[in-house]
């Protein structure tokens, strides 16, 4: 069942060590991923392709509320999860409330850490510690037009 794909962060570490031991390449990547669109299913499928595992972290409801407003989540942390480890290219998924992924990071040591080209390196949380690992840091190119604050907007604006 997918669900068990969702771990804490001391069972994702110990996961995560066992593939690097043989010899997998791990990618990290984290978000919201609130309401799901073809965004996000082509950003992870391309996240997942430069690896042979992919390791996400998915923010709680708590912190979704603190980044995107009170609004916010739409979708749950629980059926966000399920859904994210419905993807057969997301190996893992771990839940977090911290206000960035900094620790998440550190603690699994990814060999790969991913965002959207939204982001330059240089503003990648994780990035200098992933880089000082021997890892590498890269951007994936977004498919325009998509997002979760202008469909809430659309569907907003259709009342």
């Amino acid at each position: 069942m997918t669900e068990s794909k969702i771990l804490n962060t001391e069972e994702a570490k110990k996961q995560v060590q066992e593939w690097q031991s043989e010899g997998k390449k791990i990618v990290f990547t984290n978000g919201c991923f609130d309401i799901v669109h073809l965004g996000h299913i082509d950003y992870l499928e391309k996240a997942r392709n430069l690896g042979d595992k992919l390791v996400l972290g998915l923010n709680t409801d708590a912190s979704v509320k603190r980044l995107k407003g009170e609004n916010r989540p739409v979708i749950n942390e629980y059926a966000r999860a399920r859904m994210m480890a419905a993807m057969a290219f997301v190996d893992t998924v771990i839940l977090f409330d911290e206000p960035t992924p900094k620790e998440l990071i550190e603690t699994l040591c990814p060999n790969i850490l991913v965002k959207g080209d939204d982001y330059s390196i240089e503003n990648i949380v994780g990035a200098d510690f992933v880089i000082s690992k021997g890892g590498e840091v890269k951007t994936i190119s977004l498919v325009n037009g998509y997002s979760t604050s202008a469909i809430i907007k659309k569907i907003k604006d259709s009342y």
